[in-house]
């Protein structure tokens, strides 16, 4: 897998990916608490709110980037979201308003929906060997997973020699670093910029991603497995702490458990999944982890209507695995799919309709996990999710 790092150009962008994820994960944490600073016990309205702002730009401001993005150096278009993204962290620290924070996690993840599509869209055309496209998916899928285990651990180890308020700046290098490591390296030019300009109002350009995959089954089958996968991950993301502090009465170290198993689960299906996609179709693999998901769920249902035993802890951390390999199977492959069913053209327009689509899936499913959860119990929430 590891062999792909031997391409220059593909080395320095995932290390600039790596490097800026590891910023993003000690933003997550300073935040949490700034807003505490702020609001107090409201603290978690505030993140909540702000979790929905970042989904909201997620799913409008990447189409609008993907409608121009043939039209702007790719190299520009990274470097300056990444200068944006510097930027807002170094403002952070001095918010003291609530307004403030809401309006800069907006311009945050603004500049994050144009950089994750535009460096998606770049790495099939830096790789184009399939074989080498399949493992860097792999490792861009094992570097979100680390950065969710290493990236708190990180926070916590330095917020015992300083103030939250300096994992700002850590978060700032992160993005620089970002920048600079793109701005080493030569782009190719996306096919889109050298076959002529693109015609049609700003609209049509918007929705031409989104148009595609309505008009592809292929594409119109993935929007049903990111849906699967959303409501998957909104079990684990939204009532993890529930059931491990409400259910079982565990300790909040306990939480961190639960949600370590699922990156584990998702990291070990990726370390596996070049060489099983040498020989097997990627509808299968596909296909097969959405249907293991339905496995899955019902395992959960099991250990959410139990009522005593200690193997109910157990139990619900290996479900915790199961779905993080099983939304591995489906999520891993995706690039592959993107790459073969849209026309080079309209490549970069597809990976931003997908990036918009399935966080349209997460904004749907995190709050519906949460509420159900809350107003109904984790019994009713797991059948309608």
């Amino acid at each position: 897998m590891l062999s792909v790092l031997r391409d220059r150009t593909y080395r320095h962008l995932f290390t600039a990916q790596v490097v800026a994820l590891t910023g993003t994960g000690l933003a997550t944490v300073a935040l949490s608490l700034l807003a505490y600073d702020i609001a107090g016990d409201s603290a978690g309205e505030v993140l909540g709110t702000a979790l929905a702002i970042k989904m909201a730009a997620y799913v409008l401001i990447a189409p609008a980037i993907g409608a121009f993005a043939d039209r702007l150096p790719r190299r520009t278009l990274m470097v300056g979201a990444d200068l944006i993204r510097a930027g807002v962290a170094l403002c952070l620290p001095f918010v003291g308003q609530i307004w403030q924070v809401y309006v800069l996690i907006f311009l945050l993840q603004s500049a994050s929906a144009a950089f994750t599509p535009a460096f998606q869209a770049v790495i099939p055309d830096v790789l184009p060997e399939e074989r080498d496209y399949t493992r860097a998916l792999s490792l861009s899928r094992l570097a979100y997973d680390l950065e969710s285990l290493f990236s708190p651990a990180l926070a916590g180890l330095l917020l015992t020699v300083m103030t939250y308020n300096w994992l700002f700046t850590g978060t700032m290098v992160g993005f620089l670093g970002s920048a600079a490591l793109v701005v080493s390296v030569a782009l190719p030019k996306p096919v889109a910029a050298t076959a002529g300009p693109r015609t049609g109002s700003v609209y049509a350009k918007a929705t031409a991603g989104s148009r595609l995959f309505f008009r592809l089954p292929q594409l119109r089958a993935l929007l049903a497995l990111n849906l699967a996968v959303a409501a998957a991950s909104a079990m684990v993301t939204v009532n993890s702490v529930v059931y491990v502090q409400g259910v079982f009465g565990l300790s909040a170290g306990s939480v961190s458990l639960a949600l370590g198993m699922y990156g584990g689960g998702s990291m070990a299906v990726a370390l596996v999944l070049p060489r099983m996609l040498d020989r097997v179709r990627d509808r299968t693999v596909m296909l097969g982890g959405a249907m293991l998901l339905v496995v899955v769920f019902a395992g959960l249902g099991i250990v959410t209507a139990g009522t005593d035993g200690s193997w109910r802890w157990p139990a619900l951390l290996l479900v915790w695995a199961a779905f993080g390999a099983t939304c591995s199977m489906v999520l891993t492959p995706t690039g592959r799919l993107l790459r073969r069913s849209a026309p080079e053209r309209e490549r970069a327009p597809a990976f931003a309709a997908q990036f918009s689509l399935s966080h349209s899936c997460w904004l749907l499913t995190y709050p519906l996990a949460g509420r159900l959860g809350g107003a109904a119990g984790l019994g009713l929430a797991l059948i309608h999710i």
